[in-house]
């Protein structure tokens, strides 16, 4: 059994992706992943093994920090802070909870009809990213803005910090709809994702766990290189 991410199937013109979409990735991650997943299909056509693949999109819940919905976005909001957005977010775009993950794999990991398939994970249902901060508001109790991070600003940043360079190419994600079609996992198993309003609530709920080391230090790489940007302006 296999998790994998959506970065094989490069940009898509904002179609929803299924499983049976070419892997045509135009990034270096993206053709990273690509080549990881052709080497495992390989094997398993070979008849050396036998296979299930469950694909995810970016993911968020309790105790997610490095994710778009990650530090930048949660931790901020509970600490009173603007959210770190990269791209346009009143475009549809997928985001997957971790404990959805887990009971799909699960799912992929104990049932026949799963082997030498691959299998979209269900999640709470897609929305826009501004969709989200607004229920992120109505559970944190005020009003929570989006600082967007301006892509020139983003690749300078990048020149001297590997991870957000990494960001910049692929930030297509979100300058375009960004959907993942589970309707094959659903109508299979039966299964269907976390509510979203539940699942952004259980996040708020776990990093709200955490304030006070969110109120103490920089809740992302963006912000930190910004601060450090300014101070040596």
């Amino acid at each position: 059994m296999s998790l994998e991410n959506l970065y094989g199937y490069g940009p898509t013109a904002g179609a929803p992706m299924t499983e049976d979409l070419p892997l045509a990735a135009t990034t270096q991650k993206g053709r990273t992943r690509a080549a990881m997943t052709a080497e495992l299909l390989a094997a398993r056509d070979a008849g050396c093994v036998h296979i299930a693949i469950g694909r995810a999109s970016d993911f968020f819940g309790p105790g997610v920090t490095e994710s778009s919905l990650g530090e930048r976005v949660f931790a901020n909001a509970v600490a009173g802070r603007r959210a770190d957005f990269i791209g346009d977010p009143d475009l549809a775009h997928t985001y997957s909870y971790v404990p959805d993950i887990a009971a799909g794999l699960a799912v992929l990991g104990t049932n026949e009809r799963a082997v030498d398939e691959i299998w979209h994970l269900a999640g709470p249902e897609t929305v826009t990213t501004r969709q989200i901060l607004d229920l992120v508001s109505n559970h944190v109790g005020h009003r929570v803005g989006i600082r967007s991070v301006p892509k020139p600003l983003l690749r300078a940043l990048g020149l001297f910090n590997p991870t957000l360079r990494g960001m910049v190419e692929m930030a297509y994600e979100f300058e375009e709809p960004f959907v993942l079609d589970t309707t094959k996992f659903q109508s299979a198993f039966g299964t269907t994702g976390t509510p979203l309003d539940v699942a952004v609530a259980t996040t708020v709920t776990g990093f709200r766990g955490g304030i006070n080391l969110a109120t103490k230090q920089p809740s992302s790489l963006v912000s930190k290189s910004l601060t450090e940007r300014k101070a040596s302006s």
